[in-house]
């Protein structure tokens, strides 16, 4: 009798455990491991040990804001990345050639801002190329990052930049400039809890034209260096 106790007890302890494996395989969730290697081939911050950080212009708009942000960088001066809308570009090569002739870095953005987490490889590679070239054709520079609109990517996009010779660049501050038409807040965003490293997102638009002299002041009175997002991601290695 004893021994049958033993067995049942035992039986049923190891169908516990079974049970325990099992749904802990099942409730683990699928595409944890891909997700980390992919996010690991895409730059969100630089160089985190420096005093480095760097404001991004994404632009497809707000032309008329861009001379008044290049005349301010230029009195702080310091440089900046500008990352390109090729159908942007294609209505404004005088304003890209400035942007160029003020010693700033140009990157790609893409053709016609696309969810680029929704593109085949090969589409995402013609949004890029296209991009690249006509941006090439305009002013002789060839740009080596690619940030992806709206920071939607996927493994087709990520491979695609990368087949072309692209690093691709998303952010760890978001200024939200294009929602937020708030001078005071674009400020607080670009400026509250500086790290090492950061990539901060703007756009061109009225207000951060105007917060941008205070943002830049408050980098160089607490020793940030403004620099290009190439100069800050650079020595920082991704799989």
């Amino acid at each position: 009798m004893k021994a049958r106790i033993r067995i049942a007890l035992f039986t049923n302890g190891f169908l516990a455990l079974v049970l325990l494996v099992v749904g802990a395989i099942c409730f683990v969730p699928y595409g944890v491991a891909t997700s980390g290697k992919l996010t690991d081939r895409v730059y969100y911050s630089g160089n985190t040990d420096s005093r480095y950080v760097s404001l991004m212009f994404n632009v497809y708009w707000g032309t008329e804001y861009i001379p008044q942000i290049l005349d301010t960088l230029d009195e702080y001066e310091v440089k900046a990345t500008f990352f390109i809308g090729g159908s942007w570009a294609d209505d404004n090569a005088q304003t890209l050639r400035e942007i160029v002739d003020h010693g700033h870095e140009l990157g790609n953005h893409g053709y016609f801002h696309k969810d680029q987490s929704k593109l085949s490889e090969a589409e995402n590679v013609s949004e890029i190329d296209v991009c690249g070239k006509l941006v090439k054709q305009l002013t002789e520079v060839s740009p080596v990052l690619f940030a992806p609109p709206s920071g939607a990517y996927g493994e087709a996009a990520v491979d695609a930049a990368e087949s072309l010779g692209y690093k691709v660049i998303l952010w760890s501050k978001d200024t939200i400039d294009w929602r937020d038409h708030d001078q005071t807040l674009i400020y607080r965003r670009a400026t509250q809890n500086v790290k090492g490293g950061d990539l901060i997102l703007a756009h061109p638009t009225k207000e951060t034209a105007a917060a941008l002299p205070s943002i830049l002041r408050y980098y160089r009175d607490n020793n940030w260096m403004q620099v290009t997002v190439g100069e800050n991601i650079s020595g920082v290695e991704k799989v």
